[in-house]
């Protein structure tokens, strides 16, 4: 396998949605991974992994895709996706967890104690779940990666006569990984965003914690902090933003671009190549970091 592939490989997406979702799931096939698509709304999860199915990048590079609904906040649905995953591989060798949900946007002293509480459940709670229910598959992709690296060296070696060889992927051992999908808000204390920035925060905490615990087991553990993300979502915003206060889109996406280094905003893809870059064996020496991705918003 070539250092940034994904060929082979079992990856599973809880939390996929329409835009991030359905480009990281569709990316990831296309690298020839075998991508579990899961999420709340089955309808949902089903047309995304239809959709990589049929993509003529994904059929070339011998990429598929299942559907699988699950709610990040009930124990018993994430244990039923990972039997639903066990029921088509033996070893997980990726799980990107990015369950999102719409935060209380209410300044901390007015923000009610069970709209917080379901955050953490959501963005916290649920990215333990699932990363406890698919750690012995997750360990199964470490192993069975590690077992055909030792064989590709071994094989090297007899080529060349039983010269030892250089140094190098070959010799590193293999590795699983975890990505979580933080914020950008864990670098900011902007009104109204607190309640999510509770949450955030303390889920790269988390990814820090499993890091530790789980590096021994070849399992990396790291977080994805992106702002703006322009797509779908973002534009219909930008869009009730200058029907409100007058002016155009354009104007509304200037403006906010103003504050970013590179004046402008990342698109869906400039989210997703980092993640799959954590996913590789490009970051097989990577676990424990907050990657930031937000065209320079924020400086870390």
């Amino acid at each position: 396998m070539t250092s940034g592939s994904l060929q082979g490989r079992t990856v599973v997406i809880v939390g996929a949605g329409p835009g991030f979702g359905h480009t990281l799931a569709l990316r990831a096939a296309a690298q020839g991974a075998s991508v579990v698509v899961a999420a709340r709304t089955a309808s949902r999860v089903e047309a995304i992994a239809d959709a990589v199915r049929r993509d003529d990048d994904v059929r070339r590079a011998g990429g598929t895709a299942i559907a699988a609904p699950v709610d990040a906040t009930d124990p018993d649905s994430v244990r039923a996706l990972r039997e639903t995953v066990e029921g088509h591989a033996d070893a997980v060798h990726g799980l990107v967890y990015s369950a999102f949900a719409v935060p209380s946007m209410k300044p901390l002293v007015r923000t009610d104690h069970a709209q917080i509480s379901a955050g953490i459940d959501l963005s916290v709670l649920g990215a333990l779940r699932a990363t406890q229910e698919f750690t012995p598959l997750l360990e199964a992709g470490a192993a069975a990666d590690d077992a055909t690296h030792v064989a590709g060296a071994t094989h090297a070696t007899h080529a060349t006569g039983g010269a030892a060889s250089r140094p190098g992927a070959a010799s590193r051992p293999a590795t699983s990984s975890v990505v979580m999908m933080a914020s950008a808000v864990i670098h900011h204390s902007r009104e109204r965003y607190a309640g999510y920035k509770i949450a955030k925060t303390a889920l790269v905490a988390l990814g820090h914690s499993l890091a530790t615990e789980l590096g021994p087991r070849g399992i990396r553990v790291n977080t994805v902090a992106p702002g703006y993300i322009y797509g779908d979502t973002l534009k219909a915003y930008f869009e009730s933003l200058a029907a409100k206060y007058g002016g155009t889109v354009e104007d509304v996406y200037a403006h906010t671009a103003e504050k970013m280094d590179l004046r402008r905003l990342p698109d869906e893809a400039e989210i997703v190549d980092p993640v799959l870059f954590l996913l590789s064996d490009a970051a097989s020496a990577v676990t424990g970091q907050t990657l930031t991705v937000d065209c320079g918003e924020f400086h870390t």
